[in-house]
C-alpha cells in the first residue's frame, strides 16, 4: 500500500510539473492533439519502430506519444510534434538518423536511442551537435563514459542489472552449473560480461551467437549447453533469437529455466519461443513493472494505445515528460534545454529522476526486478538486490 500511495503522489508531481510555468512560445494555429506546429518546437522518439527488434521500441514509442498528447491538449495554443526516427533497432542506420534529427533545427531534443549499439554509433554526432538525449532503456555502462555532455540515461546501467541477474540465479533459483550465451551486441556481451563476474566459477561454459535476425538455428549452442548439465541459462541479448535458443533447448529436453535481461523483457518473446517453452524463464529490468506505475498512467495510456504499457513504456514516458517540462518552462533552444534537463530533478510515473556523473540516473533511485513467463504472460516475481 505504501508504495502505491507514493506512485500516486508522484504521478501528481509529474503533471503538475509538465502543466506548470510560463507558456514557452507565443500562441498560434495547432495540428491535431498528438502533435502541431502552432509554435514549431519538435522532441524526437529514436529506436526500432520496425524490423525484428520493435517490440521494445513501440512501447517506448507509445510512452512518448502518451505524453506529448497529453502536454498538447493542455497546450493547444503552442504545440511540441513528435518526430519518430525507426533505427530498426541498427547501429548501422543509427549516424544516418542522428544527422537527420541534428538537422532539423526544430528538434530539441530527443528520447533514446534505444538500444546501446544504436546509442555508441549516434552518441558522438548528438554530442558534437549539442542534441540532449535520455535513452528510457539503453544498459550499456559505458555509453556514460564517452565524455559525451548530451546523453542522459533514465534507467539503471548493466552494473545494476549484470549483478542482480547473477544474484537471483545464485540466491533463487539456486544454480551451481550456468551456461552463458550472448549475441555480441554491445549490450548483450556487456550484460552476460556482468553477470559472469557475479556467477565466477559456476560458469560452466559461455558461447556467442548472432543477433539481429542473422541466425535462427542453434544447434551446435544446444548441444553444449546439453552436455554442460547447466542447471540454469543466462542469454545477453534481444528477445527474437532468445525466444528461438528457449524453444530448440526445451526441444532437445534441456529443462534448465533460461534467464535474460530487459532486452528479451517483452511478450514477443514468448511468441517466438512459443508458450510452452517459456514458462517458467527469468526476465530481469532495471526498473519497476510499468503496469504498476504512479497516477493513472496505466489506464491513459491503454486508453490511447489500445494494450497496457510493456518494458520501457513508463520511463519512456518520462523522459519525454523532461523534455516538455523543459519547454514548457521557455528553454526552447537546444543549449537552453541541455542545461535544464542537466539539473533536472523531479518525480515521474516510473521512478525519481536526479542525474549525475556522466549522465547516469543518480543510484539511489535505481531499482531491479526479476520478472516470470507465467501463464503466457510476462508477470512482476520480486525486487532484487543490486548487489
Amino acid at each position: 500500500m505504501r508504495q502505491k500511495l507514493a506512485r500516486v503522489f508522484g504521478g501528481v508531481a509529474m503533471m503538475a510539473l509538465v502543466a506548470g510555468g510560463a507558456t514557452a512560445c507565443s500562441s498560434g494555429d495547432g495540428g491535431d492533439a498528438s502533435g502541431g506546429d502552432a509554435c514549431g518546437n519538435k522532441i524526437a522518439f529514436f529506436g526500432a519502430l520496425t524490423g525484428s527488434s520493435a517490440a521494445l521500441g513501440i512501447n517506448e514509442n507509445n510512452g512518448v506519444k502518451l505524453a506529448v498528447d497529453k502536454y498538447n491538449k493542455e497546450n493547444a495554443d503552442c504545440k511540441v510534434e513528435l518526430v519518430p526516427l525507426d533505427s530498426q533497432g541498427s547501429p548501422d542506420q543509427a549516424p544516418g538518423l542522428a544527422q537527420k534529427a541534428i538537422d532539423d533545427a526544430k528538434i530539441l531534443g530527443i528520447v533514446g536511442p534505444a538500444y546501446s549499439g544504436e546509442s555508441e554509433a549516434a552518441g558522438p554526432l548528438f554530442n558534437e551537435a549539442g542534441l540532449v538525449t535520455i535513452t528510457p532503456s539503453a544498459t550499456r555502462p559505458s555509453l556514460s563514459q564517452q565524455g559525451w555532455k548530451t546523453f542522459f540515461r533514465g534507467v539503471g546501467n548493466d552494473f545494476s542489472q549484470g549483478p542482480a541477474a547473477g544474484n537471483y540465479i545464485k540466491n533463487v533459483l539456486k544454480a551451481e552449473k550456468v551456461y552463458v550465451i550472448d549475441d555480441q551486441s554491445a549490450y548483450g556481451a556487456g550484460l552476460a560480461d556482468e553477470v559472469k563476474k557475479v556467477l565466477g566459477a559456476g560458469v560452466v561454459g559461455s558461447d556467442k551467437v548472432q543477433g539481429e535476425g542473422k541466425q535462427v538455428e542453434f544447434s551446435a549452442v544446444v548441444t553444449k549447453v546439453k552436455a554442460s548439465g547447466a542447471q540454469a541459462v543466462f542469454y545477453g541479448g534481444y528477445y527474437q533469437e532468445a525466444g528461438l535458443i528457449r524453444k530448440q533447448l526445451t526441444a532437445a529436453g534441456v529443462t534448465a529455466p533460461l534467464v535474460a535481461g530487459d532486452g528479451v523483457n517483452d511478450t514477443a518473446y514468448i511468441t517466438s519461443a512459443g508458450q510452452a517453452a517459456a514458462e517458467g524463464t527469468i526476465l530481469t529490468c532495471p526498473c519497476a513493472p510499468a503496469t504498476e506505475a504512479r497516477g493513472t498512467f496505466v489506464q491513459e495510456f491503454k486508453a490511447l494505445n489500445g494494450s497496457d504499457p510493456g518494458t520501457y513504456s513508463d520511463t519512456a514516458y518520462d523522459a519525454a515528460n523532461i523534455l516538455l517540462a523543459g519547454i514548457k518552462a521557455g528553454k526552447t533552444t537546444r543549449p537552453a534545454l541541455l542545461e535544464f534537463v542537466k539539473n533536472y530533478s523531479g518525480e515521474g510515473v516510473a521512478a525519481s529522476y536526479k542525474f549525475v556523473e556522466g549522465g547516469e540516473l543518480d543510484p539511489a533511485q535505481v531499482k531491479v526486478w526479476a520478472f516470470k513467463v507465467t501463464g503466457g504472460k510476462v508477470v512482476p516475481d520480486q525486487e532484487i538486490p543490486k548487489s
